[in-house]
């Protein structure tokens, strides 16, 4: 979603941090183009301006003018002021209160309340063990509540019976009496939506606050709303009072507007953000991690937790293992596929490391985008247990057969075991300490440094499989990175393809160093 922003932004810090030293009028000329680029993201024009006056007003001081790198510290003033602006610090779901909690889910139809209703009671049933009853007050809708009985059968979360006739009301007095009934930690009362804010709407979702006395009350936003996302924010806040605002469709093409503007304006924190269709494409709105994405930073944090809650760290340990030996065959290329697409896919990882951000267009023209990994897995489930075994027994003859089982062309089948045959190469010369990381031979293939990735600095921590394995056993932090991650990541499996330092990415084109 911030994709728009985030280059624009990367652009004009880059030409401030080339420069040896800033003048007062070179900041005001960079922050006029901030505000520009605030306001193409559809960010309202009054939090545009009071954000740019903020970051003026800290960025022509005395502390920027005599720091050693004084572009790098208008870039930390953004951040500062970007995580300021989204909320100062995450604040997650308050579950705080007598069970059963009700929680009511508010919004304009359309804008995803059923589905984040089932991804909110799957997230609650998975993390924290809670038994989540949903109910549907939507009467106007024709299906809605099908629709959430059979989100519910999905996420195997239990949804109230329904029964025909009743009011939005008297399904609220019924939902709370059956939590109570039923010995339920969580309510969560998915309401109607209108296509515009009306004056029915807002009298229905105030009855029904009055009646359910809601302990959370969430407005369900669709990230694609744009300029009018303050005005939608507004008037339910006046409405039901809310407690914190979810939003919606954050993967698409929005322009990132409706996320800096509505916490500005409202002063509602963000508490959660959908991020794919799919029951768990869910995430916990963090400011500071946001702000990172949005310059550039990437998301470590946030791909370990990710990695930690998707992949099977004994299948990690097993992996690691593997390579030790110098043993890799199709079956472990198709579990580094299926592992990549559990963290999102390349575009959903590239995402979230620091630096690739600034490649952008140098990465897209790899042409790694996920259908690729698509027809790679379905060449693999083509092919024999003997062959996925043994691909040296694939001559001719059986790659027509497996192109045409597929779908594909032989000249894909051979490009996969090309690509095989360079990855067992790297993970025999892993397991006798002489690998280079993935994200050197990235580099490498876009004309950059191994260590630097486009100027990162520093490098990025080199982990051997026997790292790995120490990792997936131990459930530590990722070793190499400075201090550790805050808290660790319990529990995070060794073999996660992509890190730094692991098994390059499938799918990555001849990654031999340029001269």
């Amino acid at each position: 979603m911030f994709d728009t922003l985030s280059e624009r932004l990367g652009g004009i810090f880059e030409r401030l941090t080339k420069r040896g030293a800033l003048s007062e009028a070179d900041v005001k000329e960079a922050m006029r183009e901030v505000r520009r680029a605030l306001i193409e993201a559809d960010v309202a024009l009054d939090v545009a301006r009071s954000f740019v006056d903020r970051v003026r007003t800290k960025a022509v001081g005395q502390e920027v003018i005599r720091s050693v790198t004084p572009g790098q510290m208008v870039v930390k003033i953004v951040h500062d002021e970007l995580v300021a602006m989204l909320g100062d610090e995450a604040v997650g779901l308050d579950l705080q209160a007598a069970a059963p909690v009700p929680i009511m889910l508010v919004g304009l139809q359309g804008a995803g309340k059923t589905t984040l209703a089932a991804k909110i009671g799957l997230r609650l049933k998975d993390r924290t063990k809670a038994k989540v009853l949903m109910a549907s007050l939507d009467t106007r809708r024709p299906a809605a509540q099908e629709q959430l009985k059979v989100l519910g059968e999905q996420a195997e979360v239990d949804t109230l019976p329904i029964v025909a006739g009743q009011s939005p009301v008297d399904i609220g007095k019924r939902a709370l009496n059956a939590a109570k009934l039923g010995g339920y930690d969580v309510v969560l009362l998915d309401t109607a939506g209108r296509t515009h804010v009306d004056d029915a709407l807002m009298a229905e979702m105030t009855e029904i606050q009055a009646v359910t006395s809601p302990h959370e009350v969430l407005l369900v936003a669709d990230a694609l709303t744009g300029q009018d996302a303050v005005n939608l924010a507004q008037s339910f806040d006046a409405a039901v009072s809310l407690t914190g605002i979810a939003l919606t469709r954050v993967d698409g093409d929005g322009r990132g507007g409706a996320a800096l503007s509505m916490r500005a304006v409202t002063g509602k924190p963000i508490k959660v953000i959908g991020v794919g269709e799919k029951l768990d494409a869910i995430e916990d709105f963090d400011p500071s991690r946001i702000a990172g994405r949005i310059l550039g930073m990437g998301d470590i944090v946030g791909l370990v937790e990710k990695a930690a809650a998707t992949l099977d760290a004994e299948k990690a340990a097993k992996a690691a293992e593997r390579m030790r030996k110098g043993a890799f065959d199709m079956n472990d290329l198709a579990e580094q596929l299926g592992q990549m697409q559990q963290l999102g896919g390349m575009s959903g990882l590239m995402g979230m490391l620091p630096g690739v951000g600034k490649m952008k267009k140098q990465v897209d023209a790899l042409g790694l985008d996920d259908s690729v990994f698509k027809r790679q897995m379905a060449i693999i489930s083509s092919m024999t247990k003997a062959e996925r075994a043994k691909p040296d027994l694939l001559k001719a003859s059986r790659k027509r057969r497996i192109a045409a089982g597929s779908g594909t062309q032989v000249q894909e089948v051979n490009k996969l075991l090309k690509m095989h045959r360079q990855m067992a190469d790297v993970m025999k010369a892993m397991g006798k300490g002489k690998g280079r990381g993935m994200m050197g031979r990235l580099a490498g293939a876009m004309g950059g440094t191994p260590g630097g990735m486009g100027g990162m600095g520093g490098g990025m921590p080199q982990v051997t499989p026997e790292q790995m394995e120490q990792l997936a056993k131990a459930g530590g932090g990722l070793p190499g990175l400075p201090g550790g991650l805050p808290g660790g990541a319990p529990g995070l499996p060794g073999g996660l393809p992509g890190l730094p330092g692991s098994a390059p990415l499938p799918g990555l084109p001849n990654t031999k160093k340029k001269t």
